[in-house]
């Protein structure tokens, strides 16, 4: 009998630490998933349009909500215009602290985009809603036309230009992708591409 009892007991105690070993082990990945979404905040090329959260630590005054200008600046107390557009969350990061470090020598600060109102591609000319589009990162040319709502009657398919950030130009014959040819057209677009229908 006292056998049984001690095997019975054995077996509780087993089948408790089973049981904490298990739960620690669902609390891991959540953790990491948490800690593995910090890097996308910070590689975030800012742009115009787009709205920050400036804080700095133990200093209220000095935390500010800032939407970037069309000349790529956010105002910040102390130390007035800084350059935002074209630079990650980091190293705006970094520019700021390096700056209120002169007024401040222990001070923290934190930046975060709270709207990333600069995640556009936009579209000219021959179609019927021309103007700035959402861009979710996977966008061809083809389906930003008909966001825009589609050619006008007076469109030019044969000469459609996408024109990128950095100045290249590819051409776009919309008869022949619908057609099924030469499909390597509908390119995917990228941030800041801008599709001009003549």
């Amino acid at each position: 009998m006292k056998k049984f009892i001690m095997g019975f007991l054995f077996c509780l105690v087993f089948v408790a630490s089973g049981c904490a070993i298990f739960g620690h082990k669902t609390e891991a990945p959540v953790e990491t998933a948490v800690q593995g979404a910090a890097p996308i905040q910070e590689e975030y090329i800012i742009g115009p349009e787009d709205l920050l959260v400036v804080s700095v630590w133990k200093d209220a005054a000095l935390t500010i909500k800032a939407t970037v200008r069309s000349d790529g600046k956010i105002s910040v107390p102390l130390i007035n215009d800084v350059q935002a557009s074209g630079l990650t969350v980091l190293q705006l990061k970094d520019e700021i602290t390096s700056r209120l470090k002169e007024f401040m020598p222990e001070v923290e600060v934190t930046v975060v985009v709270e709207q990333m109102n600069s995640n556009r591609i936009y579209v000219q000319g021959e179609v019927l809603k021309p103007g700035p589009l959402p861009f979710n990162g996977d966008l061809t040319v083809i389906q930003a036309l008909a966001m825009a709502g589609g050619l006008t009657p007076y469109a030019d398919r044969d000469s459609i230009i996408i024109i990128r950030a950095d100045g290249e130009k590819l051409k776009f014959n919309y008869k022949q992708v619908i057609r099924g040819k030469k499909t390597e057209q509908n390119v995917k677009l990228k941030r800041w591409d801008t599709i001009i229908v003549p």
